[in-house]
């Protein structure tokens, strides 16, 4: 088997998603850590700072180019491997294991994965996509912080961040755990740790994410 036929195969599609996975942990790490800055509440001194940094630095942006390839990547084989798994199952289940043998957020990672893709798309065109316009175009960055203050007084926009971070949390309470089996790291000696590690990656991680919008809404930062 050759390395293109590697990757054409259920195995391979698998070991992609888990290759791109751990990339959009580590930036999730990187992207929790900036918005936190908020709760210095020191008028948005820390978090603007950070995001020029990041929306100027050579290395991050060409990064950042990777980081969408990598996002297009993982949703597609994701959504790939979904249907084929369905398609192997042409008559449906008359009785189904249900939580016996997997939780359902594991058996619901599509849906989980769309959830976040609209999430995403909803970001993106609020914030991200209005600031690289505004730069790509010549003109001064966006006070990004200031968006927010604004942005997230609407509850309906609160409400969004709120479905997207708690579905981004039961996509990594599974997700995180096996990328790390696939790679062949989830053996008896590491798979608790791995485990507990996970967990509290899919909690914490999305936790501040959705303090972020709430505390805006909440004027609990200035």
């Amino acid at each position: 088997m050759n390395w293109k036929q590697s990757f054409s195969t259920s195995i391979g599609k698998k070991l992609q998603m888990s290759l791109t996975g751990i990339f959009l942990i580590v930036f999730l790490v990187v992207h929790c850590y900036i918005n936190a800055q908020i709760f210095y509440n020191d008028g948005g001194t820390r978090f603007n700072e950070a995001a020029h940094f990041m929306g100027t630095n050579f290395v991050i942006r060409t990064v950042e180019l990777g980081l969408f390839a990598f996002l297009i990547l993982h949703v597609v084989q994701g959504l790939a491997l979904w249907a084929k798994n369905k398609a192997r199952r042409s008559v449906a289940y008359t009785v189904t294991a249900g939580n016996k043998t997997s939780a359902w957020y594991s058996r619901s990672m599509a849906l989980l994965g769309t959830l976040i893709l609209l999430f995403l798309i909803i970001h993106l065109a609020k914030f991200w996509g209005p600031n690289r316009l505004s730069t790509l175009t010549g003109h001064e960055e966006l006070k990004l912080y200031d968006m927010m203050k604004v942005e997230f007084q609407a509850t309906w926009v609160v409400i969004v961040y709120l479905f997207g971070c708690i579905s981004l949390g039961w996509h990594l309470a599974h997700g995180f755990y096996s990328a790390f089996q696939t790679l062949g790291l989830g053996t008896s000696k590491y798979k608790g740790m791995i485990k507990m590690v996970g967990f509290a990656f899919a909690i914490i991680v999305p936790l501040i994410f959705a303090l972020m919008p709430i505390a805006f809404n909440m004027n609990w930062v200035h």
